[in-house]
């Protein structure tokens, strides 16, 4: 059993992150203050860095995916889907999205809306609407896919086109990957920030639960509480991930799509449908038009402090997530073209993300516009409890808030037990059949860890440490996988 395991990278790793919760659990005093300063120090200095490289893997996305290697195929010109197009494109939302869209869904809209910062002086309630879900769909839209499409090629065009194990080391050649320690630190890189940006969605996840639970006065709402829904989170992905990908994740991923499309069809027939619509067209329109200021705007002239909170904390979870989502993706994606692999990964999930955010976003909005700051005033209180807020306006609220619940449950399951398996993959020993499920003590181990590390961060300040771990583990990773995409042409060109 342990002969499948590289013991370097999973002993090393495990090390790092054990230190982590160490020094973090000894200093809870001061870890709160450390995390916030951590988080201003990083995004002050490189957040252009990080706007510039989710936007250069847009163009790459754009370049490959219409270019000269669009028609090869990953596996080899015989290689044939092992998933259904419905399967796949479930398993794609339901790992790399589902999380942050039913947290932030509501939350982002609204919150933007409310911020004096963002907005003229007298601007009227059409333009701050508008500007402030260009602003969400920039978030959670087409940049964040891109860095999934890129990663995700990577690891599937070097293990199952060169042969190589899925490991972050695989993409790079030179004087640094011949020696065994520049490999094993590339590839540990990759496993703390998968590591710290799952634990990361998994506190925010146990947050909102807490939250909803506790205003429907079900449970007490406490740090304790959010503890033991963190547990029951981990025991549940514990028990999917040793179910394995095609049983365990494969239904869950299929539940989750199910769920959704019942919540956004129930949302968007008993809520206000026309000014949904309306709103909708316009954003789409507005944010495709505005695309290129919108993606580039760095806050340069101005205080910086709304930026580093959203447009560089998401870019950076997306980074954070992307070795995690990236091999995911590629595991299901073998006998895909580079075309259909892309397209497939940036705009059919981008398509949900505007249509999800359409729904909700608006629908938010116009409880605003009826009865002024009665979201704005709660959300900006207690974000978690934003979604709960905006349920009870609507007819079964109890039920609806009941369903809410159990679809960010099973999302969070899925993003735990599918983060526990990428990360086994990282760290087992390398296989000749790529498509073997990794050893299942790594699968139980990873499992628990990821468990363990979002009590620790909740514990050492909330939602700000949780957003700090993401932000200092996902910068590192962003310049690693721009010189990962460099690797990528220069093979695909020989």
């Amino acid at each position: 059993m342990f002969t499948k395991i590289a013991p370097k990278r999973f002993l090393f790793s495990l090390f790092l992150i054990s230190t982590f919760i160490g020094i973090t659990l000894l200093n809870l005093n001061e870890a709160d203050k450390l995390f916030a300063e951590i988080q201003k120090y990083i995004s002050d200095s490189l957040g252009w860095l990080i706007i510039l490289l989710a936007n250069g893997f847009l163009v790459f996305v754009i370049y490959l995916a219409f270019g000269k290697h669009k028609n090869l195929v990953l596996g080899g010109s015989d290689a044939k889907p092992e998933f259904s197009n419905i399967n796949w494109i479930a398993m794609l939302f339901s790992a790399g999205l589902g999380v942050g869209l039913l947290f932030y869904g509501v939350a982002e809209p609204v919150m933007h809306f409310s911020s004096d910062a963002l907005h003229a002086e007298g601007a009227s309630f059409s333009d701050k609407a508008n500007r402030s879900m260009n602003l969400a769909y920039l978030h959670w839209g087409f940049h964040g896919w891109a860095i999934y499409g890129i990663v995700g090629l990577c690891f599937a065009y070097f293990t199952y086109n060169k042969n190589l194990p899925f490991r972050v080391s695989s993409f790079f050649s030179g004087p640094l990957t011949k020696n065994i320690w520049g490999r094993v630190s590339l590839d540990v890189i990759a496993i703390i920030a998968t590591i710290f940006g799952i634990a990361t969605s998994l506190g925010l996840g146990a947050n909102q639960i807490n939250s909803g639970l506790g205003y429907m006065d079900v449970l007490e709402e406490s740090f304790m509480s959010t503890v033991g829904i963190v547990i029951v989170i981990t025991l549940m992905g514990l028990i999917s991930v040793i179910l394995g990908l095609k049983v365990g994740i494969k239904i869950l991923s299929q539940m989750n799509i199910i769920l959704c499309i019942i919540f956004l069809s129930f949302i968007f027939l008993t809520g206000p449908s026309s000014f949904i619509l309306d709103g909708l067209l316009q954003n789409v329109g507005s944010y495709m038009q505005n695309l290129l200021s919108l993606s580039t705007n760095t806050q340069g002239y101005l205080d910086s402090s709304w930026q580093n909170g959203w447009t560089l904390y998401y870019y950076s979870w997306w980074f954070a997530w992307s070795p995690f989502v990236g091999l995911f993706i590629a595991r299901i994606s073998y006998g895909r073209s580079i075309k259909e692999f892309l397209i497939g990964v940036v705009l059919i999930p981008s398509s949900i993300v505007f249509l999800w955010m359409g729904v909700f976003g608006n629908a938010a909005l116009y409880q605003e516009f009826i009865e002024p700051n009665s979201l704005s005033t709660a959300i900006n209180n207690n974000i978690a409890v934003s979604l709960f807020v905006f349920l009870e306006q609507f007819p079964f609220s109890q039920f609806v808030m009941g369903l809410a619940i159990v679809i960010i449950l099973t999302f969070f399951v899925t993003s735990s037990d599918s983060g526990a398996l990428v990360t086994s993959m990282l760290t087992a020993a390398k296989k000749e059949n790529t498509k073997d499920e990794p050893p299942m003590i790594l699968r139980v181990i990873w499992a628990i860890s990821l468990g363990v590390i979002a009590i620790v961060l909740l514990a050492g300040g909330g939602i700000g440490a949780l957003q700090t771990s993401v932000i200092v583990t996902g910068v590192p990773f962003a310049i690693l996988v721009s010189f990962a995409a460099r690797s990528l042409l220069k093979n695909l060109n020989q």
